[in-house]
């Protein structure tokens, strides 16, 4: 249901908007080694949770949160998280909170439904908390309400009444969970989320209602206006981002004629068969790199310049792929007639290939361009490139569904390579 690109907060930061809205959150802070996390548990004075913080769920069944008693126990499980690796996730901080003593759990959350027949925000509530709600919609339906939400009138506190007194909550607690429910929207719609989750939102045994535990994902198309979130790179993985992902992004950030997009497969390239990868369009691109695959070789890198980029977003794209140690090729699959002028392709790759590629003898280079200007963009590439010492072929339309030949060429002209470096 999440159809565009999102990036995810850190557990801690969507609390913070949690909290701004009035929703309550448990008495905590972040740490960033043990000694911090020993002094915030001693300023909180009661038992605590320390948990990694780490875009990924499961962390309590990757042992990525542990419970303490005194602050000396909260270092000694914090030093133990901080030496983990979590689902692929090196920790880095770890959250700091009391220790809630619960009494019950419940879900509440909002999601962008992108389904055509629905194409609205749908909030979710659920009177059983701490799994996953696609779990309790599978085993208990009658446990879960939810509501459309027409944008224009938003949610208000006598909906999450409703929603969650179709599922047998208390009257007693009624109240709380409208305000909860109606602020959970809020800070879905002020931070342009695609999707919030409150799971669990705990009643604690003195009955206070408390979001346990939540995961928020803003639209990467948002990120631009929400400066206050500290968002690094607007993209969500599950890794980390490298230093060139960081790099990459800062291409695409304030410059929004077309797409300059680059993710790194392998930080490390360890073994041969990587080439460089960069593909125009998403289809086509796709044909492309499952066609490298298919011939024997791998992709060190996923790289998209479409929507009629200008020729410095190509340059700098093209660039990021040839810094990448141990690439064996640079194969650019712009397998599909392209609605862009693509001699601006041609002068940010001339650019780039004669900077980084005339101390590489024999560097295998495949270029397949079709589209608007395609005739000139080959031929500026043939005339400008031809004094480097490099393997290059160029294609055109009529190559467009030949990307299995392509790969071929591609394979054969890296085993080439590889002997003459030998």
């Amino acid at each position: 249901m999440e159809g565009s690109v999102t990036v995810r907060l850190f557990e801690y930061q969507g609390k913070e908007l949690l909290k701004s809205v009035g929703i309550p959150i448990p008495l905590g802070e972040v740490a960033s080694n043990p000694e911090e996390a020993e002094k915030i548990s001693e300023r909180i004075g009661k038992p605590v949770a320390v948990k990694a913080q780490v875009w990924v769920g499961g962390r309590f069944k990757a042992g990525g949160i542990k419970f303490a008693e005194t602050p000396a126990q909260a270092k000694d499980a914090a030093a133990n998280i901080f030496s983990m690796t979590v689902k692929g996730f090196k920790v880095e901080k770890v959250l700091v909170e009391e220790k809630l003593d619960v009494q019950r759990e419940f879900y509440v959350g909002v999601i962008v439904n992108d389904s055509y027949k629905v194409k609205a925000p749908v909030v979710m509530f659920s009177s059983e908390g701490g799994v996953e709600i696609e779990e309790i919609a599978a085993k208990s339906p009658e446990k879960i309400s939810s509501l459309v939400v027409d944008i224009f009138r938003g949610v208000r506190v006598y909906d999450g009444y409703n929603l969650a007194l179709k599922v047998g909550v208390p009257t007693e607690l009624l109240a709380d969970m409208g305000n909860v429910i109606r602020n959970t929207y809020e800070v879905f719609r002020i931070y342009e989320a695609r999707t919030l989750e409150i799971n669990p939102l705990v009643l604690t045994k003195d009955e206070k209602i408390v979001a346990a535990d939540c995961r928020v994902l803003i639209d990467d198309s948002a990120v631009p206006r929400h400066p206050e979130l500290g968002i690094e790179i607007a993209r969500e993985s599950d890794r980390p981002p490298s230093e060139l992902d960081r790099i990459a992004w800062k291409i695409e950030e304030s410059d929004y004629r077309g797409v300059a997009y680059f993710m790194q497969m392998v930080p490390e390239i360890k073994e041969q068969g990587y080439v460089g990868y960069h593909g125009i369009g998403g289809g086509g691109a796709l044909l492309g790199a499952d066609a490298l695959f298919r011939h024997g070789l791998k992709i060190a890198n996923y790289a998209d310049t479409s929507g009629n980029p200008t020729a410095s977003k190509v340059y700098r794209i093209a660039k990021l792929i040839l810094s990448q140690p141990g690439i064996e090729g640079y194969f650019l699959s712009g397998a599909c007639i392209a609605s862009q002028e693509q001699w601006h392709h041609a002068h940010g790759l001339v650019k780039a290939f004669r900077e980084d590629l005339k101390d590489r003898p024999g560097f295998p280079v495949i270029i397949l361009l079709a589209g608007n200007k395609e005739k000139e963009a080959l031929e500026i590439l043939k005339e400008e490139l031809k004094d480097l010492p490099i393997r290059l072929e160029l294609y055109g339309r009529e190559h467009v569904y030949d990307v299995d030949f392509l790969a071929e060429r591609m394979k054969a002209m890296v085993e080439e390579y590889r002997k003459s470096k030998r």
